[in-house]
């Protein structure tokens, strides 16, 4: 089950996952049904479910969706998220708000229903996509940072409680990735160079870059892997 699995890293996530051998759950606002094809191509079972992730009182009937149609779940990856960008001094509460309900709400939340699941099968793998701003302040992303630095917290969280329980819930933290939210930053000539300048990869990430730090933590490799968070940054932290 991966959210906003249409396009971006999560896309690249999905396309990582049925090439493992898993069948895949796309949760998007927009499916697109050539992608899951493309996906069933591969030889795995693809369904596609439009669904706005500010609906958490609507979580519940999601799950049970999938489980009708699925039979379990076994793997979430908690991928979707947004950014607005502010100084602070001028962000805008609507985009706090905004923010912190897609990014951390939501992913807690949906955490909840689905290690719910999890439990009562006494296994399953949750990965929560972090930030560099879950270590990080950033600029002109308070709400971001804010949103990015809870789903890290709260995946310890949840790894206290769980982990005996046979449910492994981890994060990713993608650092400077070249998709469609950071179009601004490539295209801003100083911040580009900045950031490339402090890379030690000396690019930016593509999203096909997380894909199999995903499929690690999904796995049976990762099983005494619990409440961490995995930087795919290039050796942005290192520096």
């Amino acid at each position: 089950m991966v959210t906003g699995g249409n396009k971006g890293i999560g896309k690249a996530i999905s396309l990582g996952l049925a090439q493992a051998g898993a069948n895949i759950v796309v949760i998007a606002r927009d499916i697109q049904e050539e992608y899951l094809e493309s996906i069933r191509a591969i030889g795995v079972k693809a369904i596609g479910i439009s669904f706005d992730l500010q609906q958490i009182e609507k979580f519940d009937e999601l799950v049970e969706e999938i489980i009708g149609k699925m039979g379990k779940i076994d793997i979430l990856i908690n991928n979707a998220g947004v950014q607005r960008r502010s100084p602070a001094v001028d962000f805008d509460k609507a985009d706090w708000d905004f923010v912190m309900n897609v990014n951390a709400n939501a992913v807690f939340f949906l955490a909840q229903k689905v290690g719910q699941h999890m439990i009562e099968k006494g296994s399953g793998k949750i990965i929560n996509l972090a930030s560099l701003l879950s270590f990080q302040g950033g600029l002109t992303v308070p709400a971001y940072a804010a949103s990015k630095g809870a789903v890290m917290q709260f995946t310890k969280s949840l790894a206290n409680e769980w982990a005996r329980l046979g449910v492994n819930v981890n994060c990713i933290a993608p650092g400077y990735m070249d998709t469609e939210m950071n179009t601004a930053l490539v295209a801003d000539e100083l911040r580009n160079k900045q950031i490339l300048d402090r890379i030690p990869a000396g690019r930016w990430g593509k999203a096909e870059d997380i894909a199999g730090t995903a499929v690690f933590l999904s796995s049976n490799a990762s099983d005494y892997l619990h409440g961490f968070t995995i930087a795919v940054d290039g050796g942005w932290l290192g520096r």
